[in-house]
């Protein structure tokens, strides 16, 4: 059981103002995406297929454990992405069972204005981000090098 003295004021003022500045970015990352004509998800599910690590696929079974959502759930993202012209599933050659998507055209476009737009946004507010991150962590005794 945690016990009250464990954490001072300061450390919960630390970890409040963290999360405020991720939550300021998730508000402007889901205000960008809408603007552009899709749901916040669908904005995450079209950069997990574009950004998915080296050495792995964008399966469905890979993008829901990255968008940490259930398969169901996954495949209506990518039902609605591929009715939007957004992506596109191919079978995988090597098993048959899995299904790749891709991003199309369109897709990649989309991604590429979201992106740039993200991009932008972290340059403006992205110390704040990683003051208050930096701050969060010496509060629990860790220390970061965060620029």
């Amino acid at each position: 059981m945690l016990k009250v003295d464990d954490l001072s004021l300061a450390d919960y003022r630390a970890l409040a103002e963290f999360r405020h500045q991720i939550r300021k970015f998730l508000c402007f990352s889901e205000a960008q995406a809408r603007a552009h004509g899709l749901e916040p998800q669908q904005h995450q599910l079209l950069l997990a297929v574009q950004g998915i690590p080296q050495g792995k696929k964008p399966t469905i079974g890979e993008l829901a454990a990255r968008l940490r959502l259930k398969h169901h759930s996954t495949v209506e993202l990518v039902n609605r992405l591929e009715v939007l012209g957004a992506v596109v599933r191919e079978r995988s050659e090597q098993d048959r069972r899995k299904v790749i998507v891709q991003l199309t055209r369109h897709g990649a476009s989309l991604l590429r204005k979201l992106s740039l737009a993200h991009r932008h946004e972290l340059e403006t507010s992205g110390l704040e981000l990683a003051r208050a991150l930096r701050a969060a962590m010496r509060s629990t005794g860790k220390t970061a090098r965060i620029a």
